[in-house]
């Protein structure tokens, strides 16, 4: 059965059997197998000239993808989705526009495919260069996020990369849609439209498939929150690149000025809670003078704070704030909410951090330079910032053009996921007859 007859199926009513389903998400890994081989291949200004009509479509057509996206938002509210996950999963035209613009970046940031990463002569004279390559494969599982797809797709055309998505019902139409604005602006312009393609409409089983695909697919990129990203690395028989949560942690040295203070909390926690670069912990300085004015600013904003015994003795008389459990710093909350716990070092700061951070980014805001440095040789995660907020730790925001994801795993690729990322090497030895003796 093919996919095609699979998808005939469903709609009728009449799934397929496992072994149907097997075939047919085996059969879209085949056809981005044969486009990776094309594409791969392409010359930078090939790609680039279609990225820039990929991203004049997005905006020519955003009212198709804004229907489809009020579709799947009406339904998830309909069924309860959080808010949170309703603001991930909603866009609106300055939302369009900036993936548009994030595309537009990305073509004019340098091709990596073909960078040397090395070269050499030894010493028999055998030339060496170990160059940049596409990965060939890449998919990815994701959930009610359909910026993602947009960024995925970009950046997998960008590096010579086929891509395949599983974007999760949540955004069903509007992953629909986005792939349909794709695919039609690869096939205009003389790309093979295999290279994005989705296997949405096989859901979770077809998701089990993919991830089981090994050999067929060349890396897994899971991103969302932590029961997907978990099942996704339990699961899977194929290479997976694990992006995380993002627990993440503010330092409030004792040396911090309030009014810088205030701005960075505010925006790295209100911004948008929604997203993983958020902060989730904020740890006081005890002897911090900022801290009182810090957690008012919190508190006016209509962040709730759930506090340990010192920290509470900081807010305002009145001030209604929840008792911290060791379960709120672990948690991520990703709406309003903030855990606050007071140490008495940033020795004490990092060793909670490195009982509960997922790894993803941590800062410290400080007017003490030995503070930064030990906080910042002492922090082991993907990202550290200085005075800076955490909003900051996203490739399109570090220059990446647009990101995959954030890994915090150790391989590879750590941090925000950009174009070199999707790339693996190729050692090219050339001679002239040497042999080895």
């Amino acid at each position: 059965m093919t996919d095609v007859q699979a998808e005939t199926a469903t709609r009728n009513n009449d799934a397929p059997s496992a072994d149907e389903l097997t075939a047919a998400v085996h059969a879209i890994t085949d056809r981005a197998r044969a486009a990776s081989r094309t594409l791969g291949r392409a010359t930078r200004a090939h790609k680039d000239r279609v990225l820039l009509a990929i991203a004049d479509a997005l905006v020519a057509r955003r009212d198709v993808v804004l229907a489809a996206n009020r579709t799947d938002v009406e339904r998830g509210r309909a069924s309860g989705t959080s808010e949170y996950l309703l603001d991930r999963l909603g866009l609106d035209p300055a939302r369009i526009g900036k993936l548009a613009d994030a595309l537009t970046e990305l073509a004019a940031l340098p091709d990596p495919i073909g960078t040397a990463v090395r070269a050499e002569t030894l010493p028999n004279g055998l030339r060496l260069r170990q160059v940049r390559v596409p990965l060939g494969v890449v998919a990815a599982i994701y959930e009610a996020r359909p910026n993602v797809t947009v960024d995925i797709a970009g950046l997998a055309l960008k590096s010579g990369n086929a891509v395949i998505l599983r974007g999760g019902s949540a955004a069903a139409a509007t992953n629909a849609a986005l792939v349909g604005i794709i695919r039609d602006t690869l096939e205009d312009h003389g790309l093979p439209d295999d290279a994005v393609l989705t296997i949405d409409e096989y859901g979770r089983e077809g998701a089990r498939v993919l991830m089981e695909a090994r050999g067929r697919i060349d890396v897994l990129i899971p991103r969302g929150g932590r029961d997907l990203i978990q099942s996704v690395v339990t699961s899977a028989r194929v290479p997976v690149i694990e992006t995380g949560e993002g627990n993440v942690h503010i330092l409030l040295d004792e040396s911090a000025d309030e009014d810088m203070a205030v701005d960075i909390l505010l925006n790295a926690k209100t911004q948008r809670p929604s997203v993983c670069n958020t902060v989730e912990t904020l740890l006081v300085h005890s002897r911090s003078q900022a801290a009182p004015g810090v957690l008012a600013a919190l508190v006016r904003a209509g962040v709730v704070l759930h506090v340990d015994d010192r920290s509470r003795a900081l807010l305002p008389e009145g001030t209604d704030a929840l008792p911290a459990t060791e379960d709120d710093w672990g948690r991520e909350y990703m709406q309003l909410e903030l855990a606050v716990r007071t140490v008495d070092s940033v020795d004490e700061a990092l060793q909670h951090i490195r009982r509960w951070s997922t790894g993803h980014s941590e800062a410290i805001i400080t007017n003490n330079l030995a503070s930064s440095e030990e906080f910042v040789a002492g922090v082991d995660s993907a990202a550290v910032l200085v005075n800076a907020s955490t909003r900051f730790v996203d490739g399109g925001e570090l220059g990446l053009g647009a990101e995959v994801g954030i890994s915090t795993q150790k391989m590879h690729a750590r941090g925000p996921m950009g174009l070199a990322e999707l790339t693996t090497t190729k050692w090219i030895v050339q001679g002239e007859g040497q042999v080895r003796r």
